[in-house]
């Protein structure tokens, strides 16, 4: 059989697993799925395909829910924790907005990300910038702008930071990201806690580092940060990198002040019926109460913690909503064939399945269908025999060309990550909610794209010499 042991044939091809899809997906009485009370058809009809899809309701309910986990956690134990929303799993103006109403804090990797959470109007002071890589610009921007936190990445960063501080006569909180050395399950491009890669400043180093820090009059060290990959669904590591920054936060105490531990993000959810992650509430549980443990044995009193959930919140919000183009059943075994479903978007607007050979969920969304479920590859349009969107699917047999087709839980690295490649231009954003929508990102052009073509409009041949 030509699917994987992990996927079974479902006994109802059009059933919708409640552990992968947002909350308020459903069949409507014809058979079309909606979620947020609109149908995929209505979406399509008005906003194109391909077309991201985002449930509000579902991204407010599991912020509320890490948020309040966390919060139990630190209760529990009389001390406090931040959420920082990760904002490189999805970034747009409204959803800096909704960050914002709910009590979120937020974290930006570049200038760029910085610009959209300062033009959505959030408190600078909720704002932390992250980045192996800043740039003078960027420092000297997150800095004037007035940002809580700037977490350092490398020593070279400090006198950078110092500087553009001093040049503006402000005291610039940071944080260290320290390299713990756990190593994550999860797959090598999503593990950033590893020894060699590029994140973080190794643990025999840091109290160097923090001296340096604390020897500028415009810093001001808040504590540790760590992050030990993205994806991950066992406690057993958040646990040990929680072991291993409490034991270097008194270390660092016994010089000054450590308000402050930021153990990052990490979550996994559920993409496939495979996957089986920790439900947040125990690993909030794991966490806190390893923290509170470790400062017993120290004597210490338990820091401000900080943790930073991207995918956790808006993956599950989100589906990307496909027309199909051209099928084709090929045979692949002497008794097998694959059904290959070709749709109008592809790699360019999800790069994850290319980029982390990260598995996805499914559906025939248009319509109900009563045909036998048929394994399926759903492929992308691009000139890549990689451009795959779902490996590995049971679709119903009689699958045809202008279906749409409905993937679950592309809420986080789906947009964030989407490239022009062959000139594809890039979909819509839309929220939806209680029947209603949101249009968040428009759609790009072909005259968006033409538009940064500097030689567009001349036929004279430019010699460079």
């Amino acid at each position: 059989m030509l699917a994987p042991d992990w996927l079974t044939k479902p006994a109802n091809v059009n059933d919708l697993a409640k552990a992968i899809w947002p909350a308020s997906a459903k069949r409507e009485s014809e058979g079309q799925l909606s979620i947020g009370g609109v149908s995929v058809g209505d979406l399509a009809g008005d906003y194109g395909t391909p077309l991201y899809v985002l449930d509000q309701a579902d991204f407010f309910d599991r912020a509320k829910r890490i948020r309040e986990a966390f919060s139990a956690g630190a209760t529990r134990y009389g001390t406090t924790a931040k959420q920082y929303y990760a904002g490189k799993a999805l970034l747009c103006t409204e959803i800096v907005r909704w960050v914002d109403e709910l009590g979120l804090y937020l974290d930006v990797s570049s200038g760029g990300e910085l610009a959209v959470a300062l033009a959505g109007g959030i408190d600078p002071s909720r704002i932390g910038l992250h980045g192996n890589n800043k740039s003078h610009s960027e420092i000297g921007r997150a800095v004037a702008a007035g940002v809580g936190v700037i977490v350092i990445d490398s020593e070279i960063e400090v006198e950078r930071i110092a500087s553009a501080a001093g040049a503006q006569d402000r005291i610039q909180p940071v944080r260290l990201r320290v390299n713990t050395g756990v190593h994550a399950h999860t797959h090598e491009y999503l593990a950033t806690a590893r020894e060699d890669q590029k994140f973080g400043i190794a643990i025999s180093d840091v109290p160097q580092i923090v001296a340096n820090i604390r020897s500028h009059k415009h810093l001001q060290f808040l504590g540790l940060h760590s992050h030990i990959g993205s994806q991950i669904f066992a406690v057993e590591g958040f646990i040990e990198a929680a072991k291993r920054l409490i034991e270097l936060h008194a270390e660092l105490l016994k010089n000054g002040p450590v308000p402050e531990l930021n153990l990052g993000g990490g979550f996994g959810v559920s993409y496939t019926e495979q996957d089986k992650p920790a439900q947040i509430e125990e690993i909030a549980f794991a966490i806190t109460e390893t923290v509170e443990a470790e400062c017993v044995k120290r004597g210490i009193d338990i820091p401000a913690l900080a943790f930073e959930p991207g995918r956790y919140i808006v993956g599950p919000s989100g589906i990307t909503i496909y027309n199909v183009g051209t099928t084709k059943d090929v045979k692949v075994e002497e008794t097998a064939s694959r059904k290959y479903v070709s749709i109008d978007g592809g790699m360019s607007d999800n790069a994850r399945p290319a980029l982390y050979e990260a598995d996805y969920s499914v559906t025939l969304a248009s319509r109900e269908s009563s045909a036998e479920p048929v394994i399926s590859r759903v492929v992308g349009k691009h000139c890549e025999s990689g451009d795959i969107v779902v490996r590995d699917a049971f679709l119903p047999e009689d699958v045809s060309p202008n279906d749409l087709l409905a993937v679950a839980v592309t809420g986080a690295y789906c947009f964030s990550l989407a490239s022009n490649y062959n000139y594809l231009a890039r979909p819509a954003v839309v929220a939806v909610k209680d029947g209603q929508t949101t249009l968040l990102v428009r759609a790009e052009t072909e005259t968006d794209l033409l538009a940064r073509d500097a030689r567009l409009n001349t036929t004279e041949t430019k010699v460079l010499k």
